[in-house]
């Protein structure tokens, strides 16, 4: 795999990367397995959520072998407190991009982080289709496989390409944040998996990602990711977000004050 290439050789990122190679072995059979099934829309759901289930196992089962005392987050079990004197949790998405996955689009991604105090210290997002490895650790930088990555340097708004999230709690507001910026940006992007548009805008491939309501799993490599890279990350309306909460405007900093601005008109 071109992922095990990745510079970042600490304790953290060994462990995380080797649990999410282990389980993307069997994501990738899964997911061959649905380009198969002719099945019922009821019949494929119940398959992807097992799926889902087993890799989330996988990984449990690995990273708590490796770290017993970290407690956990999981898109499916929810929080998992295996040590009332750990400082540290992992925060795993065991499956992002549930919707492209369940109809054979190959967009989706593994994702996992290590926090220690509230504060995103390690991550990675791994794509198993294009064998992608994005990973991060604080003050060490950002890589896809061994290339160190870069924000885009991108200045003005009618050159950037900018990516979005859903909103299933604020949908007018992010109707109106999208109308407001529709027609002064080069284009939109929704391509249904989070943690992937966040190691785009890390990576230069997009300019800006926005969510109104990101669950923690969806932005927690990823926001890292971007930081590492150069970029910037607030709430949509400029204010300073923590690593895990608030609505989230993640950009190569170039663009970062006119998209501020301009939701703000």
């Amino acid at each position: 795999m071109a992922s095990q290439r990745t510079p970042l050789k600490s304790p953290l990122i060994n462990v995380m990367s080797a649990a999410i190679q282990k389980a993307a072995r069997g994501l990738l059979r899964d997911f061959g397995e649905i380009e198969r099934l002719q099945v019922s829309e009821k019949s494929l759901g119940n398959f992807v959520s097992s799926a889902d289930i087993r890799i989330e196992q996988i990984l449990h089962e690995e990273l708590h072998k490796a770290r017993p005392t970290f407690g956990m987050i999981t898109e499916e079990s929810g929080e998992v407190l295996l040590s009332t004197e750990s400082e540290c949790r992992w925060i795993i998405d065991p499956l992002d991009g549930t919707k492209n996955f369940i109809h054979g689009i190959p967009h989706f991604a593994i994702s996992v982080a290590a926090e220690q105090n509230d504060e995103i210290i390690a991550g990675i997002t791994y794509d198993p289709i294009k064998d992608e490895m994005f990973a991060a650790e604080k003050g060490c930088g950002a890589f896809m496989n061994d290339k160190r990555l870069r924000v885009s340097n991108r200045k003005a708004m009618r050159e950037s390409l900018i990516a979005t999230g859903p909103s299933l709690v604020h949908k007018e507001a992010y109707a109106t944040l999208l109308k407001k910026i529709h027609s002064t940006i080069f284009g939109f992007r929704r391509m249904g998996a989070s943690s992937l548009d966040l190691a785009y805008v890390a990576a230069g491939r997009l300019d800006a990602f926005l969510e109104m309501d990101p669950l923690v799993w969806d932005t927690a490599v990823g926001s890292l990711l971007v930081r590492e890279a150069g970029g910037i990350i607030t709430t949509v309306d400029g204010k300073n977000r923590t690593d895990t909460k608030g609505s989230i405007l993640a950009s190569n900093g170039k663009v970062h004050s006119d998209l501020v601005q301009t939701f703000k008109d």
